[in-house]
């Protein structure tokens, strides 16, 4: 139980001591069903570049994220050159990683080449609705759902969109409810 009375997913108390930010994304975001492609768009971008790193870090960062990137306007990012790229690896606001930089550019062209919206194509993966997990310990890191996904990703040109981060994705854009069944958000 947090010290305002209410239970929450184990994760959403940060040691850190930064407590209120992760509070804050897990009380009135993470799981939360999002559909929107651009805000998806954004969800995808950041879930590569948090890759390997403290999901603390890349909220710590968004807003900078979001001034380097337009917004995420997949349209505006599709657009970018090696000078946007250099620039970005300049940029110590956001996470300077060569690799997630050119990721977040070519997935901004595969959201371009789209047949079909992206909220669309991402939540034909959602699998069907399931109980809560009684604890952390009985959610999985990537699911059926989850490899389908980043096959279908790949293949139309996407990248760092493996099966944990499609999961992790899935996740925080409540294609799936993973919060522990004690905890106090209100099941979506």
């Amino acid at each position: 139980m947090s010290d305002d009375g209410r239970v929450r997913c184990g994760w959403a108390v940060d040691a850190a001591g930064d407590s209120t930010l992760y509070r804050d994304y897990h009380d009135t975001e993470w799981g939360r069903p999002l559909r929107d492609s651009g805000a998806l768009f954004e969800r995808i971008s950041l879930e590569a570049f948090q890759s390997g790193l403290s999901w603390l870090i890349i909220l710590r960062k968004r807003e900078n994220f979001r001034a380097a990137f337009d917004g995420f306007d997949a349209g505006a990012v599709a657009e970018y050159t090696d000078d946007d790229v250099e620039r970005l690896m300049a940029d110590a606001g956001i996470v300077r990683n060569r690799a997630k930089i050119l990721a977040t550019i070519a997935n901004a062209r595969a959201v371009s080449e789209l047949d079909v919206d992206l909220g669309e194509l991402l939540w034909s993966f959602a699998p069907e609705p399931r109980p809560r997990p009684a604890d952390l310990a009985q959610v999985p890191a990537v699911t059926p759902e989850s490899t389908a996904m980043a096959k279908e990703l790949k293949r139309r040109g996407f990248k760092f969109v493996g099966p944990t981060t499609a999961y992790a994705l899935m996740q925080a854009t409540g294609m799936v409810d993973d919060h522990v069944a004690s905890c106090w958000v209100p099941v979506a």
